[in-house]
């Protein structure tokens, strides 16, 4: 998991994760991933800031987030969930397509 900083509704600092996962068939089904949106991406780099939780499951491709505190890669298979409030940079190494859902 990769931490990075943000504030709660009382201005606070507090911590939040990135969390990168392989899942089963059998959880991606229970969520009904299937039916979620699809986004697709061609190599690129750009700026994004979280204003709601999103969940993931990368169809293809890959690609690296970074913030101030670091950088983590995923790719194929993986199920990303990436928290409210987290400023980052990505960057699409390879054509990226993903199930998404924002909640």
């Amino acid at each position: 998991m990769f931490e990075s900083p943000c504030k709660d509704g009382r201005g606070k600092r507090k911590m939040t994760k990135i969390r990168i996962e392989k899942t089963r068939e059998k959880k991606l089904k229970k969520l009904k991933v299937s039916t979620w949106p699809v986004w697709e991406c061609e190599p690129s780099s750009f700026d994004w800031e979280y204003d709601s939780n999103e969940s993931c499951y990368i169809l293809e491709g890959e690609a690296r987030v970074e913030t101030p505190e670091g950088s983590v890669s995923f790719g194929k298979g993986d199920f990303v969930v990436f928290p409210k409030g987290m400023k980052c940079r990505w960057k699409v190494l390879q054509k990226i397509k993903k199930h998404y859902k924002f909640d």
